[in-house]
């Protein structure tokens, strides 16, 4: 036979043999021993058989790993078998096997649970879908050693998305940094420095200890991580400065959907209404009731209800201060006193009768999936769906109410009747309906605001209390009857309260509030903005 003859069948083992080399130095199947060395003997043991296999990156071991996870192994003798319902099969091979008399379950500690958690995180590193490998890596964050160092490097060299690469020289160099290399160690300082985590800030820090309790000893790299540690303070300074300036506006639009009922209440109607908060609360159990009945009848729309409970709850809320206004509130125009101990008075029996139909205890309020969870801006700064969605929300029904009053005909008679209510009369103004109107149009707006509370708190009977104060506040801070200077005192006090919390606690930032309100109230009676115009001089 010539060689020519022979070059094919030549080739083709020379290629069978190289696919053999490349596939030994890509994986190692798991071997019966290995599977028993994870599975039987000593915690300890068992930690390092794990991380043997992980840096050889034996073949199956997730599969292996989960169904420890799962407490579906069993050992009996030296043979180690995976249960898949009432079917065993041989852990190494996976082929079906009868299972022995005497099997045993393995029995897997907290420790041995946790270091089997992070074998499967660090195996998910090599998945081809980006999102598992995204997760992957954030779950190693938190528990990376040197055993996983092998596997992060094999990841990095095949990883293609550039964001993921980044956390995964992160977590590389907190591993990296504890090495007992000192080069290695300065080279995983430098990387650190980079790095905008809290955990990472806890790392360096721990590093920064005195070297007798175990600290960092080199001089070059202890520098170096004192650097990083403050390039780390300045980046995440901004995640809180932004968090708090964000809470801030949060609590604002609160106080804004809150106090933007009483601006026309009290504000353009003059009636000091002590129950704003009850009507508010009525709104937040609308809401609760339409999640309830959204929950029963129409389960697979339950993400929706929100959208049913806006407008319930204003309806609601505007019923009960229509009903207010027509049966009490109407015969105490112009006697703020007896108007302030009437209201009082409705609040109660407002609370007493939630109490009576829903019980003294709090009701909780589920957000839908779509206002839970938060969108990540920094590290350390997470903004809330739900906050984000009050913000947006409040806007929307300023912009309304500004429309209402100032480009529609009830808004043209509620400025007519409360700037000169006789010569409105004259007219032929129904001054009645309107009061009625503005009322039930100042309750309702009430009642929104406790349907956007309902879904960042829990519903109880004493939920206006909470807020009403603030509420008149916002009112007269801003300026009697001003809409503009409404918006400005609610967003002024949400982000000062939120400001001095930080500084001073939340008991003493409402103490120096209250004061500061005080002061500026005794400087400037009228409020932020002046009331102009004939209104002015009545």
């Amino acid at each position: 036979m010539d060689f020519l003859s022979m070059l094919p069948r030549v080739a083709a083992r020379a290629a069978l043999l190289l696919a053999l080399s490349f596939g030994a130095l890509a994986s190692h199947a798991l071997t019966p021993e290995q599977a028993r060395g994870l599975a039987a003997g000593e915690n300890d043991e068992r930690i390092a058989a794990l991380a043997k296999s992980l840096e050889r990156g034996d073949e199956g071991l997730a599969t292996f790993v989960q169904a420890m996870l799962d407490d579906t192994v069993k050992v009996a003798g030296d043979k180690v078998f995976v249960m898949k319902g009432e079917q065993a099969t041989d852990a190494a091979t996976g082929s079906p096997v009868p299972l022995p008399d005497g099997a045993e379950d393995v029995i897997n500690s907290n420790q041995m649970r946790r270091e089997l958690d992070g074998a499967l995180a660090a195996l998910k590193l090599f998945s081809k879908d980006v999102a598992e490998r995204r997760a992957a890596a954030r779950s190693l964050k938190e528990e990376a050693d040197d055993s996983r160092l092998p596997l992060i490097e094999k990841a990095l060299a095949t990883e293609t998305d550039e964001e993921l690469k980044a956390q995964l020289n992160q977590i590389r160099a907190a591993v990296m940094v504890s090495s007992p290399d000192v080069a290695r160690r300065l080279d995983a300082a430098k990387t650190l420095a980079t790095s905008l985590t809290p955990a990472t800030k806890t790392l360096i820090a721990d590093r920064l200890k005195p070297a007798a309790e175990g600290g960092e000893d080199d001089v070059a790299v202890r520098s170096q991580l004192e650097i990083a540690l403050k390039a780390i303070d300045s980046r995440l300074a901004w995640g809180e400065r932004l968090g708090v300036m964000f809470t801030g506006v949060s609590l604002g639009s609160i106080l804004l959907l809150v106090a933007l009922g009483l601006a026309i209440t009290y504000g353009l109607m003059g009636v000091i209404n002590m129950a704003h908060g009850e009507l508010m609360m009525i709104g937040a159990y609308a809401t609760y009731l339409v999640q309830n009945l959204f929950r029963a009848y129409l389960p697979g729309l339950f993400d929706a209800y929100v959208l049913v409970a806006i407008p319930v709850s204003f309806l609601a809320a505007a019923g009960v201060g229509a009903v207010l206004e027509r049966s009490v509130i109407r015969w105490l125009y112009g006697r703020p006193l007896e108007t302030l101990l009437a209201t009082w008075g409705i609040s109660l029996v407002l609370m007493q009768g939630v109490r009576s139909l829903f019980g003294a205890q709090n009701v909780s309020v589920e957000n839908p999936a779509w206002l839970s969870g938060g969108v990540q801006v920094l590290s350390n700064l997470t903004l809330p769906y739900n906050r984000i969605a009050i913000v947006i929300f409040a806007g929307i029904v300023l912009a309304g109410v500004s429309l209402l009053i100032a480009r529609t005909r009830l808004g043209l008679f509620v400025r007519g009747v409360t700037q000169n209510r006789k010569m409105a009369s004259c007219v032929g103004v129904n001054t009645a309906r309107i009061d009625t109107y503005a009322f039930a149009l100042g309750s309702g707006i009430a009642g929104l605001a406790g349907c956007a509370l309902s879904q960042v708190g829990n519903v109880g009977p004493d939920l206006g209390q909470g807020y009403i104060v603030d509420s008149f506040m916002v009112v007269v801070l801003g300026g009697v009857g001003q809409l503009a200077g409404t918006v400005y005192a609610a967003m002024g006090l949400g982000v000062l309260n939120k400001l001095l919390e930080g500084w001073q606690g939340a008991v003493l930032a409402k103490i120096m509030v209250l004061v500061f309100i005080v002061i500026f109230i005794q400087k400037r009676p009228q409020g932020i903005f002046a009331m102009k115009g004939r209104s002015a001089e009545a």
